[in-house]
């Protein structure tokens, strides 16, 4: 008994000692306790999003890849997966499991190992939210500490709920919907059994146990989290069996991206940054829904990239990459390991060659693919000289290649065919004449060679695309479509120029005195700088601003009438928007709405609308619209559009309905042309190539090519999208230059200048030939105010006959002609009001 009692003496003492030990040691860490109430609030770090318009996903940005799910959302097994393995009394405990903690001592003492852990799952979760992972024992008290506050605050399911979001599970994932998604590129839900307990089988050792660089170590604890589950009931053995059978199949699943648009998704990550600061845009899970059409993206990318190949493979091949070998070749793995090296480029790949026939030549992959480059993939490559220089069509596959040069290739979509990275650029970008949604924007052939993003960053000269906005201010002074000015040498300079500026034609021909409708579709030159004289140059550049350009752009002198202002292509694409919809200058704008983690929208744009306010209703006098609904977004009041509601924002109309539709109209001639070609009176447009793709008459356009071809321009509108493209070197200094010879041969030698309807006009036409396709055409209705006159086309005046030298113009009403061409002496040539300057100057 003497020893009995001393037993309970010692034990009851330990137990006191033991309470005063947790005691003491709760009030020694109490200060540093963090308030796990917070819990309650948690934000979750997850990425920053950017979708297209239509819900495709174009980026994420963010450190941790996260999915955030609701628990109901997580396949039992994976939870059950989790339970097996890492706690199965979880639902037992109140946070710390006093048998767990025995069990592990056990195995402990017996092996001399820690082979079995003792956290539980609230631990875990206290850990991941307030702790470091340093094995210190101060740190274990404070988890258990913590673990008991969080089973005082959450249930059991909300602690999970965390866990299975929070751990890390390796590869940047957090949490089972991200590690689904990682190593599998599957929704959770869709997880098979095995894959389940691969990813339950990561918490212990997310780096070691990694199944796609530890696969036979990920293979045995996913077989180990399998067992578990089987032991305690939550398979059964088929299942079991089953599972065991299957193989690791883990490979790494990047962020499902579902349109590559880099420079709208940097556009995007750059606006988040500024308005909410880099952290909060990177970690609160923002969701950015932009403007960008996924469709029309993609047909804007692959119409630039086609474009760009087109001119540089006009102006010859530079060459190879590198010679790998000259005499004895390398074994396939070593050349696959130096062509893995190098990075492919937007569908251009690079490769070895290893044989050379008379018109053929075999290539050799990154992937140790050997392909065949037949003559018709070859015979492109001249030998570049110069950008205005290039070889002799090439006659055999020798002139061109040699074995053991890297090159690169690239399949067209016909056929594999050699290439080079082009050194020219392009960008291109298009919005909705209604609002100005940027619904296409590429700044450039490849993000991954350069950020700089070109739509919105890169000023330069606009060329003849400025043409269209001179004459529109003209038109405001009085001209017409029909107004005669003079194309004949200026022989009197600006001298405000400082030099004898004396503007030329290209080509250096002159007509005499000329149709407003035609110098504008030919881009005349001297035409464009007498029609800003009748103007006034203060009076064009106020106007210019007017179409959103900015005035220190602008230069005070002649030369502003032919484009010597630089300017972005968005500013361009935005000022031809202005005719397109009748006279409004819409604000380009590319974040349609931008919502939380939990798609709740924080921010929603309000676009500018091409339109008139709507005029008021009452519920006395409600506006109905033709199936009888109540409305008042949009009806016609006199002619004029009306739109909107008491939130809407409107655009300024910067000109009249009226000047919209006739600039319009001339720039439909720009493609079309216009005259009778069967008596003799036919004439081109500059754009005369888009007539013959696209083959609908809605579209209006202009080129534009400045000086010594620095830089070319295509920009015009059908009746849903207004786009611009551009084509020139950075380099502002290198010239576009010229072709010397064409395709077929010797025989079709020719030196043609690169221009805008050559070099950023096939662009163009290319994506708004698809971008239009099921687009009903819209046929031509002339706003009130618009009236049509027949004219005689030598002198803009009236006339009475009906053949082909007469056709009906558009005027504005009230400056249709009042003579008739009869009436007047064939002299009188009525070109401007100042024809002693026309005629001689």
């Amino acid at each position: 008994m003497k020893w009995f009692k001393r037993f309970i003496i010692a034990l009851f003492s330990l137990a006191l000692l033991g309470i005063g030990t947790i005691t003491a040691a709760y009030f020694y860490v109490l200060p540093e306790l963090p308030d796990v109430t917070t819990l309650k609030d948690i934000q979750l770090q997850t990425p920053l999003r950017i979708y297209s318009s239509d819900g495709k996903l174009i980026s994420q940005f963010g450190e941790k890849r996260r999915i955030p799910l609701k628990l109901e959302e997580v396949p039992k097994p994976l939870i059950q997966g989790f339970l097996a393995i890492e706690d199965t009394r979880f639902y037992e405990h109140k946070g710390i499991d006093p048998i767990g903690v025995l069990r592990a001592a056990f195995v402990m003492i017996a092996t001399g190992e820690k082979k079995q852990g003792a956290s539980t799952i609230t631990m875990q979760v206290a850990r991941n939210f307030f702790l470091t992972r340093d094995k210190t024992i101060i740190r274990k008290v404070k988890e258990i500490f913590i673990s008991l506050h969080i089973e005082q605050l959450l249930s059991k399911d909300e602690i999970l709920e965390l866990y299975v979001n929070r751990i890390y599970l390796g590869q940047r994932a957090y949490g089972v919907g991200a590690a689904a998604q990682v190593y599998f590129g599957k929704e959770v839900q869709n997880l098979t059994l095995a894959e389940m307990a691969v990813i339950a089988g990561l918490p212990k050792a997310p780096s070691t146990l990694n199944p796609i660089t530890s696969a036979t170590r990920a293979l045995a604890r996913r077989n180990l989290v399998l067992m578990r589950m089987h032991e305690v009931g939550f398979i059964n053995q088929f299942e079991y069996q089953d599972a065991l059978s299957q193989p690791i199949t883990a490979s790494y699943h990047g962020a499902e991206i579902d349109l590559y648009a880099p420079y709208i998704s940097e556009m995007a990550r750059d606006y988040m940054v500024q308005k909410y600061g880099e952290e909060a845009a990177y970690t609160n899970g923002y969701n950015v829904y932009t403007t960008i059409s996924s469709d029309l993206q993609l047909m804007a990318q692959d119409a630039l990239r086609d474009n760009v190949f087109a001119y540089d493979e006009r102006h010859g091949y530079r060459g190879p990459a590198a010679t790998l070998w000259a005499t004895q070749q390398p074994s396939t793995e070593e050349i696959t390991s130096v062509l893995n090296k190098t990075a492919s480029v937007q569908g251009i790949i690079p490769a070895a060659v290893l044989s050379v026939t008379e018109q053929q030549a075999k290539v050799i992959d990154a992937q140790g693919q050997e392909i065949t480059l037949e003559w018709q993939g070859l015979k492109w490559a001249r030998k570049f000289i110069n950008d205005k220089r290039q070889g002799n069509p090439p006659k055999t596959a020798a002139e061109i290649l040699t074995p053991g040069q890297q090159v690169w290739i690239r399949n067209n979509g016909e056929f594999w065919q050699l290439s080079q990275l082009p050194e020219v650029s392009s960008a291109t970008v298009s919005l909705d004449p209604k609002n100005g949604a940027i619904r296409t924007l590429v700044g450039g052939f490849s993000f991954s060679q350069s950020q700089y993003n070109r739509v919105t960053q890169a000023k330069r000269q606009l060329g003849s695309n400025i043409k269209p906005f001179i004459y529109a201010a003209t038109l405001e002074k009085g001209y017409t479509l029909a107004t005669l000015i003079n194309n004949a040498p200026i022989n009197k300079p600006d001298t405000r120029q400082g030099t004898a500026w004396r503007p030329k034609n290209s080509p250096d021909i002159y007509g005499g005195p000329t149709r407003l409708r035609v110098g504008l579709a030919q881009s005349i030159n001297v035409m464009s700088v007498r029609a800003m004289r009748h103007v006034g140059i203060p009076a064009t550049i106020k106007k210019l601003t007017e179409f959103g350009f900015d005035a220190s752009d602008l230069p005070s002198n002649e030369s502003l009438a032919l484009g010597s202002p630089s300017v972005t292509p968005l500013q361009v694409a935005a000022a031809f928007n202005v005719f397109a919809n009748g006279g409004y200058l819409v604000e380009p704008y590319f974040i349609d709405k931008v919502t939380d983690a939990f798609s709740t929208v924080i921010e929603e744009a309000n676009p500018t609308l091409a339109c008139t306010p709507a005029a008021p209703t009452s519920d006395a006098n409600p506006a109905y619209d033709e199936f009888g609904a109540q409305t008042s977004t949009m009806n016609q009041v006199d002619g004029q559009s009306q739109c909107g509601n008491d939130t809407s924002r409107f655009a300024p109309q910067v000109i009249s309905e009226q000047t919209a539709f006739l600039i319009t109209e001339a720039l439909k001639s720009v493609i079309w042309g216009g005259g009778d070609w069967k008596h003799g009176t036919g004439w081109q447009g500059t754009a005369w190539r888009a007539a013959r793709l696209i083959k609908r008459h809605d579209i209006a356009g202009k080129t534009g090519t400045t000086n010594e071809a620095r830089d070319t321009w295509f920009s015009g509108f059908g009746p849903t999208l207004t786009s611009t493209f551009w084509v020139g070197f950075d380099d502002h200094r290198r010239q576009l230059g010229r072709t010397s010879w064409l395709a077929n041969g010797p025989s079709d030698q020719i030196s043609a200048g690169e221009a805008g309807a050559k070099t950023a006009g096939p662009g163009w036409n290319d994506f708004m030939n698809k971008a239009l396709k099921g687009v009903p055409e819209v046929a031509v209705v002339p706003p009130k105010g618009i009236v049509s006159a027949r004219i005689d086309l030598a002198t803009g005046k009236l006339t009475r006959k009906t053949d082909h030298t007469t056709a009906f113009e558009y005027f504005a009403a009230g400056t249709e002609p009042k003579e008739y061409v009869a009436d007047t002496p064939q002299h009188d040539t009525n070109f401007t009001d100042n024809p002693a300057e026309d005629l001689f100057q």
